[in-house]
């Protein structure tokens, strides 16, 4: 009977809620594009400049590429630092639309660079730009979504960054045949143009307007993503949850947030140690050393990027049906496997014929399974856990360790192929993936179905061991 009487208005609700997080989530398409474009630029940056000096001084070729590349995450690490506090001081949407100016500076300042120092600097804003939408689109994203919707519309963001990466890499293939570096960096100024100019005419995320004494702006927002009946309990909620919290940094530290702040940290840095984005940034590489010829190479990496996107759509329809921890469980079993799979293929001599077709087909599925549990999960569940006083904060600093891990993986991965090997390297990840299903398996909660506030409630609860054991079952148990 309440379909009846107001099914049209939820209906029009939820669709103005998809249209805000679809727009929101090109935070994670700047994100993406971004990791997949400089894997193809930068066989050709290496014949327009000398890439012998730098500032004047002579330096080997490699280290200047492995500058250029690694300088949008240097970029990326400040930009989270920074990004955190700003979320919480500035607002969400502000924070948004200040990352895509500085992401369009950036991919401006690439694609006209006259020497190789300000293709740095092009990256490095880039990659603050990054920095800053990698912690404000999914906190952005929670905040404004409803309970049973939240797990899918936060992993548009997760699906966004997919598809950035398989749109950089047919940018790379199209651009290819001339050479286009230029084009292939500067491009990355349409989608900040259309984030920037979409974000001008969204709201501003209602736990934040109230948190900042806005009360009436909340509810309108509220009014508009939510059915009545749930806009004044989720107004109490608030409520309640700002007057329990100081609101400090120092909260962060608090007897009952450690246990967040650890699974946030741990996931952040599982998420890179186990190898993915040396299989995006060195997929042809890998894939030439299993027998492909140059042409080929790159476009079973575009394949790669495909099963990148379908399988992370896999996820969104999903997760808030089977919950997180079920998708972290399957995702990294089956990457923990196919990461001993690739090892044992690599260790074998020779890897024509059917080997490389095995590891082909391994590393696919390694980046599937990868793209319905970790990749997905980790930024949705950040999102979550925190509390609403710190929950930029607490983003900013997972999110900076994220990338710390990010740059170091990627720094040290052709460093273990000298010293380890393919297969030993390969290993060493499987090792710890293995680490990180224990890790999942003993301490990420599941969230599905829970309102952030009562997300909250349970976690407080938990944490100081003031509730009976079957309601401490309830945080970690599927709904």
């Amino acid at each position: 009977m309440a379909d009846t009487a107001t099914g049209a208005v939820p209906a029009r609700r939820n669709s103005f809620v998809y249209v805000v997080a679809a727009l929101a989530a090109l935070n994670g398409l700047l994100f993406g594009f971004d990791t997949g474009v400089i894997s193809g630029a930068m066989l050709y940056i290496q014949e327009t400049f000398d890439l012998t000096t730098l500032f004047g001084q002579s330096i080997h070729p490699s280290y200047v590429e492995g500058i250029i590349v690694s300088g949008a995450m240097v970029g990326a690490i400040i930009g989270a630092a920074l990004g955190g506090r700003l979320a919480d001081r500035l607002g969400r949407r502000r924070l948004i639309l200040v990352g895509a100016v500085v992401f369009f500076v950036g991919s401006l300042i690439m694609a006209v660079a006259p020497t190789v120092e300000i293709l740095i600097l092009g990256r490095v804003l880039d990659g603050v730009g990054i920095g800053f939408a990698s912690v404000v689109g999914p906190l952005y994203i929670s905040e404004i979504a409803p309970p049973k919707i939240r797990g899918s519309l936060v992993s548009l963001n997760q699906l966004t960054i997919t598809s950035g990466i398989l749109i950089a890499y047919l940018v790379n293939f199209a651009f290819s045949s001339g050479g286009d570096w230029r084009w292939m960096l500067g491009l990355g100024m349409v989608p900040a143009t259309v984030l920037f100019v979409g974000m001008l005419f969204m709201p501003e995320s209602p736990r934040w307007l109230y948190e900042q004494g806005r009360k009436a702006d909340a509810r309108e927002v509220l009014s508009r993503t939510r059915v009545d009946d749930r806009v004044e309990d989720e107004l109490r909620e608030i409520t309640d949850t700002i007057q329990t919290e100081s609101g400090t940094l120092r909260d962060l530290l608090q007897q009952w947030v450690r246990p967040m702040l650890v699974i946030g940290i741990g996931l952040a840095i599982f998420q890179q140690v186990t190898g993915i984005n040396t299989v995006m940034y060195y997929a042809p590489m890998i894939l030439e050393s299993t027998g492909f010829e140059d042409t080929a190479s790159i476009l079973a990496t575009v394949g790669i990027g495909a099963v990148n996107v379908v399988m992370t759509v896999v996820a969104v329809v999903l997760i808030d049906r089977t919950g997180r921890r079920p998708l972290l469980i399957v995702g990294l079993a089956g990457m923990t496997v196919m990461l001993a799979i690739l090892g044992t293929v690599f260790y074998l001599p020779g890897l024509s014929g059917w080997l490389g077709w095995l590891a082909t087909g391994s590393l696919m599925l390694y980046v599937a399974f990868f793209a319905i549990g970790l990749g997905p999960v980790f930024w949705l569940l950040i999102s979550e856990i925190y509390p609403m006083e710190v929950r930029g904060t607490a983003m900013g600093v997972v999110t900076v360790i994220n990338w710390a891990a990010n740059l170091l993986v990627s720094l040290t991965f052709l460093r273990f192929v000298d010293v380890l090997g393919e297969s030993g390297t390969f290993w060493l990840y499987g090792v710890l993936a293995l680490g990180a299903l224990l890790f999942c398996y003993r301490l990420v909660p599941e969230t599905k179905g829970r309102s952030l506030e009562e997300i909250e409630a349970d976690l407080r609860e938990t944490s100081l061991g003031t509730t009976t054991g079957d309601q401490s079952d309830t945080v970690r148990a599927d709904d």
